[in-house]
């Protein structure tokens, strides 16, 4: 096979040092090796930078595994093609394993043109995705405090999460707060209950008479104290992430109209896919890149079933929420498919199935600019329209009606 590539450096990143491996010459000649190995230091990664172009090397590959790549990858990005293969597509032959022959086999490959490139965004996304990433973990360590501040109410058996839906609403939060300080009567803090709450105040006098002991406050006080900061960081951290946001307004505004996506989630889908669909063969390309989309299993011309496929895990979890907040969008085609596909395939197959379909309007609408327009709960209906007919009649029939169709008049 013909080189295609003259000047290519192949990089095995570890934790400590980096070793690359240099092939330089015509397509039709045998290429001049160099090796060299490089600490992960600052300093040091520079020197592989100038080494590099001392070199006249034009592509850089380099295995994306766990996050020592990124400081790699983030020295070279400007002067070189980087090429940030996928380590399960890299597997190297059977034989002798060590650094230098992994950056041997890197570097034989990107000559030959055959890494396929992994999809790497640009700067400023890369940091709006640290901004949206680390939001979500806050926001389910959040959840995982607000559990265990239940465990504790339910330990001293006070029963507000049996009467109240949202114990860390305007009213929980007053009643928390009473509780901990421990002066309050049940009958004081019922009436702390705002709105459509005030009509259970009686329930809420005997929800609040628990066994609440120093040990149960001490921990409640504590407990509340993190959740407080936990709402301060998302507060600064929801700033930040509307002032990076800045640039990519329009494409916002734009997925917002698609059910199911709000503001946090159009930032996750363009904060993980970038605003430019070309980097996309297409929108199948994009789904099995996402891992939305069914995976192949085919064995002597029998296709049997098979998993997902594996891709972006915070993409496919943002799609999946988006997917289970459209299965409640009354009037819209995305809930009629969801309990249509639930009923047959059960609500996980559903909910992948639905944030394909998502995923697959967000590529058309960033690719055209248009906007989302929903096809209707109808729609399906439409498409089948004498089986819903026939399947309608026959359980009225079975149910002793005896069923007359006339054509409605236009």
């Amino acid at each position: 096979m013909d080189a295609i590539v003259e000047r290519v450096c192949g990089v095995d990143v570890g934790q400590a040092t980096v070793v690359a491996t240099t092939l330089i010459g015509a397509a039709h000649e045998r290429a001049t090796k160099q090796t060299r190995t490089f600490r992960t230091v600052t300093k040091e990664l520079m020197e592989l930078r100038e080494w590099l172009l001392a070199n006249g090397v034009t592509h850089v590959a380099l295995e994306g595994t766990g996050i020592y790549w990124k400081p790699v990858h983030a020295v070279l990005e400007d002067a070189f093609e980087v090429i940030v293969g996928n380590a399960h597509h890299i597997k190297n032959v059977p034989g002798r394993k060590t650094d230098v022959k992994d950056s041997e086999w890197l570097a034989d490959l990107a000559r030959h043109g055959l890494i396929a490139k992994s999809f790497v965004p640009p700067k400023p996304l890369r940091q709006l995705r640290d901004l949206l990433r680390y939001r979500r973990k806050l926001v389910e360590g959040r959840t995982a405090e607000r559990n265990r501040l239940l465990k504790l109410l339910e330990t001293a058996n006070v029963k507000l999460a049996s009467v109240m839906s949202d114990v860390f609403g305007v009213s929980g939060m007053l009643m928390l707060r009473a509780l901990v300080d421990g002066t309050a009567t049940p009958e004081t803090m019922a009436q702390f209950a705002k709105g459509l709450l005030r009509k259970k105040t009686a329930d809420l006098e005997r929800a609040l008479e628990g066994r609440l002991e120093d040990h149960h406050r001490f921990l409640l006080s504590l407990q509340l104290r993190r959740l407080e900061l936990v709402d301060q960081d998302l507060a600064l951290l929801d700033d930040r992430i509307d002032e990076t946001m800045r640039p990519y307004q329009e494409q916002c505004r734009l997925l917002q109209q698609i059910p199911g996506v709000n503001r946090v989630l159009a930032a996750v889908l363009v904060a993980e896919l970038g605003p430019d669909m070309r980097v996309f063969h297409s929108a199948r390309h994009l789904a099995a890149w996402a891992g939305v989309c069914p995976g192949n299993n085919e064995s002597a011309g029998k296709q049997k079933m098979a998993p997902a496929r594996k891709g972006n895990v915070h993409l496919r979890t943002a799609l999946v929420e988006a997917a289970m907040a459209a299965s409640r969008k009354k009037g819209s085609y995305l809930k009629d498919k969801f309990h249509r596909l639930r009923a047959r395939r059960g609500t996980k197959r559903a909910a992948i199935a639905i944030a394909h379909k998502i995923l697959i309007a967000v590529y058309h609408m960033l690719s055209t600019g248009t906007g989302y327009a929903d096809l209707g709960e109808t729609y399906l209906d439409g498409l089948e329209k004498r089986r819903v007919t026939r399947n309608l009649i026959r359980r009225l029939e079975r149910l002793g009606y005896e069923v007359k169709l006339e054509t409605k008049a236009a």
